[in-house]
């Protein structure tokens, strides 16, 4: 996307350990999922504990991933440069690395906080859902039907675009 560098796009994507773990769920809360609460038959105080886990690091993620957009906002502008630099881009690739390793520890310190907060019954049966159902039952529908987001649906509950805006007016031809 134009405008938009590596580390602004990365901080909207899932990290690899989101990606490895495979857990969706409304802000990432797949705990609060009521089929997955079911199927894991997770109690109400892992629940509650896994929610305290995602307080006490969310801040810290937040401002993490403020700080990989920071060093990547300052990347842009030195690659916009009419001179660019060459020791000063690639001091700031070495400053958008760093910051995205701490921003993907830090996320995976939260994940795993999460993660021993099940059973090992749990850990398996869970493991089970994300290499089967997740991938292709699409989990949550249901939080987002719950919320109106899933108002353009087609039949068979296919994906369909939404309703695009009208055009803007044709500029008038200046004289």
């Amino acid at each position: 996307m134009p405008g938009q560098g590596m580390g602004a796009q990365a901080a909207r994507q899932h990290t690899p350990m989101e990606r490895a773990f495979g857990m969706p769920g409304a802000q990432g809360r797949w705990w609060n999922n009521p089929r997955v609460v079911e199927a894991l038959k997770l109690t109400e105080e892992q629940q509650k504990a896994m929610d305290g886990i995602l307080m006490n690091h969310r801040e810290k993620l937040i401002d993490l991933r403020a700080s990989l957009q920071k060093q990547d906002l300052r990347m842009e502008e030195l690659i916009a440069d009419v001179h660019p630099e060459e020791g000063a881009i690639v001091a700031q690739i070495d400053k958008v690395a760093q910051a995205r390793a701490e921003l993907e520890k830090a996320n995976a310190r939260f994940l795993l906080a999460v993660w021993s907060k099940l059973t090992p019954e749990q850990k398996t049966q869970l493991n089970q859902l994300r290499t089967n159902g997740w991938q292709r039952g699409n989990w949550g529908q249901e939080q987002m039907r719950q919320r109106g987001m899933m108002r353009n649906r087609g039949a068979a509950g296919q994906n369909m675009p939404p309703t695009p805006p009208p055009p803007l007016p044709a500029p008038e031809a200046k004289q």
